[in-house]
């Protein structure tokens, strides 16, 4: 990461932004509903799946969380990410967008209740720790958790199905104004034992002044826990952050399965 690229589509003035963006912040892959063969045979596989680690404590979670060290530019960590929630996300999805009809909606509305709720991955069945971070009008959610193992799965499977069934739909807000929201698939460095990206673009106004919400959105599994972030904002996304809190966010939650301290220093990470 020598320098970041330009951030794309500010389409919005900052004195608005400051107003509406992230109040916190979310859909895209096929119909197919689970991992294809290879990828689960390469998860069961894992040394690290197959190690019966001991529980994930509320200790470990808080130390494999990332810190400002592991971000380079100018974030800045906050003490109140648990309370964000991004009022652009707060909206019904058009079912006549749908070819196939209510099932693929239902999907979609998903990802954006669960992206405003900040729980992408469902709810923690175990112990669980949260940050957020901020730069300029971009924020950074990021947490490590506990999950029942099969529902984790059952999660990484939905997620992997988003490119597809919600690559471009609408939605309408609490007034009655559409939204479109696209969903692509997002390639993430190659961690942990199973992995999934998505970037989701929300086009639309606010104010009467065109709005371009725009999110990173990444999930990690490390045997049975698992990371989950947000990054981005009404400014664009900072993709050389997202690869960096995944990369050195995964290798964090591995020290920790380990039992070793994370590094304080991100250089000490191979």
């Amino acid at each position: 990461m020598s320098h970041r690229p330009p951030r794309p589509l500010r389409v919005l003035a900052p004195a608005l932004a400051a107003g509406v963006l992230l109040t916190t912040a979310g859909c895209s892959d096929g119909e197919d509903s689970g991992p294809d063969r290879t990828e689960t045979t390469r998860i069961s596989s894992s040394p690290l799946a197959q190690a019966s680690a001991a529980p994930l404590t509320a200790a470990g979670a808080r130390a494999a969380l990332v810190t400002e060290a592991d971000l380079e530019d100018d974030w800045t960590q906050v003490k109140n990410a648990a309370n964000w929630h991004d009022s652009l996300l707060v909206g019904k999805v058009d079912v006549a967008d749908f070819i196939t009809g209510k099932a693929d909606a239902a999907d979609c509305q998903k990802l954006l209740d669960r992206l405003y709720d900040d729980d992408l991955l469902g709810k923690p069945s175990g112990a669980s720790a949260l940050t957020g971070f901020v730069e300029g009008d971009s924020r950074l959610l990021y947490q490590v958790a506990a999950y029942d193992r099969a529902g984790l799965d059952k999660t990484f499977a939905w997620l992997k199905s988003l490119p597809v069934k919600c690559d471009q739909f609408t939605v309408k807000d609490t007034s009655g104004a559409q939204r479109t929201v696209q969903v692509t698939e997002r390639s993430l460095p190659k961690e942990g034992d199973a992995r999934q990206g998505l970037r989701v673009m929300m086009q639309g106004t606010s104010g009467g002044s065109p709005t371009t919400l725009t999110l990173d959105v990444a999930a990690l599994q490390v045997g049975t826990d698992a990371i989950s972030l947000t990054n981005g904002g009404l400014d664009g996304v900072d993709g050389d952050t997202t690869e960096q809190a995944a990369k050195l966010g995964t290798a964090r939650l591995e020290d920790v399965h380990a039992g070793r301290t994370p590094a304080a220093d991100p250089s000490e990470v191979d």
